[in-house]
Parts: structure tokens; sequence; C-alpha cells
């Protein structure tokens, strides 16, 4: 039961963190304009995304247009893009594994644990190789962003802060990674999982007989040896 309880928290985790992930991909809001001149009325807003760029107006208005060439992209934009999406595309994949591998299912039938039991590891993987590369983008883009606003070299009208998007973005890696991590302990082989709980289980019947200290600490550490 425990482990069945881990892979189903691991599996909210990472759907959790899927759908986050894939918000911030399509969300313009990754770099945003700065306000550092003197400037008390600031009439324009640009948000920049992977996709896209925004520019919002103080009347309400928002205006949207995608990037005309994606080769005409800088080449870290290029290779966050391809990440991001290679990221989304692994967490399909293991959400379909994970799906077909929880104990709480019968996508395979009940005969088939270690089957099961393996399918779940796998996606348990893959979950934490897609939040370690959809963890690059973010810090990558994070950190240009601040190297670029404390160079002096930069004129302020084309100095950017940290988006909304960014922040989302390491929510969604961090719920990765755990719910495959999760995930992945969850799902140990059936014998694994037997013989791990065979301790707790004798220990606790020898606390209900009727043995005297000594003899219950040397049937507890016999036991233990065994296993």
């Amino acid at each position: 039961m425990a482990s069945t309880g881990l892979q189903l928290m691991g599996l909210v985790l990472a759907l959790l963190g899927w759908v986050c992930g894939a918000l911030v991909c399509a969300a313009p809001l990754w770099r945003v304009s700065a306000f550092v001149g003197g400037e008390l009325v600031i009439a324009q807003v640009l948000w920049e995304g992977l996709w896209m760029n925004c520019l919002s107006q103080t009347t309400g208005q928002i205006q949207c247009k995608t990037y005309d060439s994606t080769l005409a992209l800088p080449m870290f934009t290029q290779a966050a893009r391809s990440l991001t999406v290679l990221s989304l595309l692994l967490c399909l994949l293991a959400i379909i594994l994970g799906v077909s591998g929880a104990k709480c299912t019968h996508c395979m039938g009940d005969n088939n644990q270690d089957t099961k039991a393996r399918l779940g590891r796998i996606a348990g993987v893959l979950f934490i190789v897609a939040g370690l590369a959809y963890l690059i983008p973010i810090c990558g883009t994070a950190y240009a962003i601040i190297r670029d606003f404390y160079d002096p070299n930069i004129a302020a009208p084309l100095k950017r802060e940290l988006g909304p998007a960014l922040y989302l973005g390491w929510g969604a890696s961090i719920m990765l990674l755990v719910g495959g991590s999760l995930l992945h302990v969850g799902s140990p082989p059936p014998g694994v999982t037997t013989s791990s709980f065979k301790f707790l289980e004798t220990a606790r019947s020898l606390s209900t007989r009727g043995y005297s200290e000594p003899n219950r600490f040397h049937s507890i550490i016999k036991l233990s040896l065994f296993c």
C-alpha cells in the first residue's frame, strides 16, 4: 500500500509539472521590460517568450506577434525551444508508461507485476530526465537576464527582468524531479517489496508474543541477517 501511495503521489506531481511546463513553454512572459529609468509612467511593456513577443500598453491593449523566422533567432533561444519541447514529449511518454505500470491500474493485468514495476521505474527516470532538460533553458535564460541587467554597457531600455514564466518553470521542474523520484522509489520489484517488509512484519509478530527480551532480540538479529 505504501508503494502504491508513492506511485500515485509521483504521478500527480509529475502530471502537474507537465501541465505547468506546457503553459510556461507557450507563455510570452520569459522576459519583461525592466523599469530602471527615471520615468514614473511607463506607456508600454514588452513581453518576450520562446515563440512570440507581446506589447502591452497602459490602455489595456495587448498586441502579440510570433517570430518571423526560427533561424534568425539566437542559438540559445533555438536550443531552449528544442529542450522544452523534448521535455514535454518525454513527460507524455512517461505518463503513458507510469499509468500502465501503476499498481492501481489493470492495463497489463494483475499477473505482470514485474513488468509493471519495470515500467514504473522507467517512467520515473523519464520524468527526472525531463525535469533536468526543462531546468536548463529556465536557468540559462535567468542567467542571461541577470548578466545583461548588471552590464553597464547595455542601455536601460534594452534591459529585461525575470518574467513570471521563469518562476513557474522552476516550480514545474521541481515537480517533475520530485514526482519522478517518488514514482521510481514506489515501483520496486515484487521480490524487493516482500523482503523489505518481511522484517517489519515478523518483528511486529514477535512483539505481540510472549518472548522475553533477550530471545526477542536474538530472533530479530537472526531475521535481519537472513533478509
